[in-house]
């Protein structure tokens, strides 16, 4: 049977993970949840067939999990990054498993690290890779009567969505309208900078004034003015802002 090893902060997506291995005959007793808890376990034990790994997790990036240690492992990542990234790894070989992981993506690529043997890849190539490849949208024009406009992203405070239409505003609290979705956004802004509260708010980080405790261990953002608005981040967002925050 083969032995894999989960990296994954967040525990139910762990076990979920597990669950769903377990369907496929692959055992799945090591979960772990940290940088600095895989990097103990694997200089301390022997290497597994298999590994599953976020890129993300809460103490830091995955890759460095591979820096720190001699893995020679295969490893397959999981990760809610968005398209262009998910291109650099598959342009370096490496399979990956976008969030929420559904079954039959996960015995494809189970297949194919059956057949091709699936090797770990050169850490720094691949960083080196993700910062030549990943591109992020730069300017957006928009319109206001019949005049064009071209903003710089730097301009830019945040995007909002209401009665099925997404809004611009930029850093003297000025709104425009933009003719894309919230989801297209998240996939065009770099995520250094941006951050997607909830289902009606993409922000960016200078335009936020104070965060404040909310109701269900939730969290209020209160922006800077000229921008007036208070947003509540979703529930499910609350970890992954926090880890943004850091």
């Amino acid at each position: 049977m083969i032995q894999a090893v989960i990296i994954e902060d967040e525990k139910p997506a762990a076990r979920r993970l597990q669950r769903m291995l377990q369907k496929e005959n692959i055992q799945t007793n090591i979960l772990l949840h940290s940088v600095q808890e895989s990097v103990e376990w694997f200089n301390s034990n022997v290497a597994p067939d298999l590994i599953f790994a976020d890129i993300h997790l809460s103490d830091g990036s995955a890759f460095e999990i591979f820096e720190k240690t001699n893995l020679q492992s295969p490893v397959i990542f999981t990760t809610a990054y968005d398209q262009y990234a998910i291109k650099a790894f598959k342009l370096n070989s490496i399979d990956y498993l976008l969030k929420p992981v559904r079954q039959e993506e996960l015995h494809r690529a189970l297949q194919k690290f059956l057949q091709q043997k699936l090797v770990l890849p050169d850490i720094k190539q691949l960083l080196s890779d993700l910062h030549t490849r990943v591109a992020y949208k730069e300017r957006f024009l928009v319109q206001y009567g019949n005049r064009f406009q071209s903003l710089d992203v730097t301009d830019i405070a945040l995007f909002y969505s209401q009665d099925k239409t997404t809004y611009l505003v930029n850093r003297t609290g000025e709104e425009f309208i933009y003719d894309k979705s919230l989801e297209y956004l998240e996939k065009q802004l770099n995520p250094k900078d941006f951050f997607r509260l909830n289902r009606q708010f993409i922000i960016r980080y200078s335009a936020i004034d104070k965060m404040l405790g909310y109701s269900n261990s939730r969290i209020k953002v209160i922006l800077k003015k000229p921008y007036r608005k208070e947003i509540i981040v979703a529930r499910e967002r609350v970890k992954k802002f926090k880890n943004w925050l850091q």
